[in-house]
């Protein structure tokens, strides 16, 4: 795999003639809405097929992976043109294999909201070790209901491993320390929610549980590990894994309402596997910046790992942006964006993309009609080759997505040239 950095003057007929790949192969690779609207400083993902297959009368998927020894799973992932979908015809041309070898191998989570468009699930589902529909929340002892019918169908479809969420969201939609805070001081009510948790793995067909409670207070920090033990417990009895979601700390006594309440060392002892929230530096409230700055994500991971063992962590890698409007002004809000988002608003306001080397993430500035000049962070293939070659530099046992819900096909070549992507079914 070749990541481009469009120069002036690149066309993808230049990028093809350069690269020795046909100018469809790279449109497809990219899902570009646009070919001709290249943007200064965009990256295009270039990857070299190795082994193709001609596609004859009566091939399916599953007969080619066969001929091939491979999988379907495969085949889709290096296709993305068929949009997750067995839908091919004779004459056409299909990748078995590319040049680039993975570097090792990554078991690939992410989160979806229950109206995520249906066709982006699919397209995505092949790229996947684990599905975590957002989120199962509670009031008390009682797990309130979740329409993620949909969702686990078509993972488990796809023997992809479907997670059930629990967060302590209020009905405001925020993290609520007291609502977490009410549960962990009640046992009776732990072993109630627990039952209903236990009853909807049965009912729905999850493969494990991931829990996410945010802002715990300080005083429950013992209390939630052992909340966390006594689900994992019940859960093992089943013999299914207990993933805890933890704010990106970087030492055990850190300071802030965030991460008091959330300790590595007792939750490692409690838990099978923990995500680490690796990102959110750059946020709504922030001044601009990377979301996931490599260099604060990386002492996040060092300091886990004196805590967890390196099977037991997944790095959070952002799907997303924002655009902040300047000067900076505390209180202010800046707007969430996708990642191809960002580039289409780069081409629209004729602006180049920068690279922070130290960050390792792009970036731009522009003005908009009102003469108001903005700032714009986002997520392109260099910043996740970068956060993929960490996970592999500790050899983290996988990654999170936060979300899926916004198309980013670069993200996914780039996770599919990189990494062997683990079935765990």
């Amino acid at each position: 795999m070749d990541i481009h950095v469009v120069r002036p003057g690149d066309t993808m007929y230049r990028l093809a003639q350069q690269y020795g790949v046909p100018m469809e192969r790279l449109i497809q690779d990219n899902q570009l809405e646009n070919p001709s609207q290249l943007v200064v400083g965009q990256t295009i993902v270039v990857q070299h097929p190795e082994l193709t297959h001609t596609v004859r009368a009566g091939d399916s998927l599953y007969s080619i992976a066969q001929m091939h020894s491979t999988t379907a799973a495969q085949l889709l992932r290096n296709n993305p043109a068929l949009q997750g979908r067995d839908l091919i015809y004779p004459g056409q041309t299909i990748v078995v294999k590319y040049t680039s070898r993975p570097r090792g191998s990554l078991t690939v989570n992410a989160y979806a909201y229950p109206y995520i468009d249906r066709g982006l699930l699919r397209a995505t589902l092949p790229y996947l070790s684990q599905l975590t529909p957002f989120t199962y929340r509670f009031d008390g002892d009682d797990l309130i209901p979740l329409q993620d019918e949909v969702l686990v169908s078509a993972a488990l479809q796809s023997r992809v491993v479907p997670v059930l969420h629990l967060s302590n969201l209020n009905e405001q939609e925020q993290f609520s320390g007291e609502l977490a805070h009410e549960l962990l001081e009640d046992e009776e009510e732990q072993r109630e929610l627990i039952e209903e948790i236990l009853e909807t793995i049965d009912r729905r067909g999850y493969r494990g549980v991931d829990v996410d409670f945010e802002f715990v207070r300080a005083e429950d920090a013992q209390s939630y590990a052992r909340f966390l033990a006594r689900l994992r417990r019940s859960l093992t009895s089943r013999g299914l894994p207990l993933m805890a979601a933890l704010a990106p700390k970087t030492s055990p006594n850190q300071p802030g309402r965030l991460y008091e309440g959330i300790d590595y060392h007792l939750i490692a002892q409690s838990v099978d596997f923990a995500l680490l929230m690796t990102y959110e530096w750059g946020n709504l409230t922030s001044p601009p910046m990377a979301v996931a700055p490599l260099p604060q994500v990386r002492q996040v991971v060092e300091y886990a790992l004196t805590e967890f063992y390196p099977n037991q962590l997944y790095l959070g890698v952002p799907n997303y942006g924002y655009d902040w409007t300047l000067p900076y002004r505390e209180g202010t809000q800046a707007r969430s964006l996708s990642n191809v988002e960002a580039v289409r608003l780069a081409w629209d306001r004729r602006s180049a993309i920068r690279y922070d080397e130290t960050a390792q993430a792009p970036w731009f500035r522009y003005v908009d009609d009102q003469g108001r000049e903005h700032e714009v962070w986002f997520e392109d293939a260099r910043s996740i080759q970068a956060k993929l070659n960490l996970a592999f530099d500790y050899g983290l046992y996988g990654v999170g997505v936060w979300n899926l819900d916004r198309p980013f096909p670069q993200g996914w070549a780039v996770v599919n040239a990189m990494a062997q992507i683990r079935s765990e079914m």
